[in-house]
């Protein structure tokens, strides 16, 4: 995901000429083998159970966090408190602290 940095926020997006927030992480992860669903919602409900629930406190790099209630947004996180994410429209794939968001709902492990 790291050498998406810069890549603009398409919403819809999933290739490196633009990405949102989940097609980022879908395409991060289809390139590694693993196949995802597409939307940031599917992928934290996860009704084939692909992936598991993991606790903030147990948070390991490339586990998928995931933001707002409802789900809405996506990132995956790449330790000391940091995720990566396409935040929104106007903006580029960046790097962000977790602290940041008060919106934080959950994580997941798929690898």
């Amino acid at each position: 995901a790291l050498l998406y940095l810069g890549v603009p926020y398409v919403w819809g997006g999933e290739t490196p000429n633009g990405f949102d927030c989940s097609g980022l992480v879908y395409y991060v992860f289809k390139k590694h083998g693993i196949n995802l669903y597409r939307t940031s919602k599917e992928q934290f409900v996860d009704r084939l159970n692909l992936g598991s629930p993991v606790s903030k406190e147990n948070l390991r790099p490339g586990d998928l966090v995931f933001f707002g209630s409802p789900i809405h947004h996506v990132g995956i996180y790449i330790g000391d408190g940091y995720f990566v994410h396409a935040p929104r429209t106007g903006d580029v794939v960046r790097i962000t602290p977790l602290s940041d968001r008060g919106d934080y709902a959950g994580a997941r492990r798929y690898i």
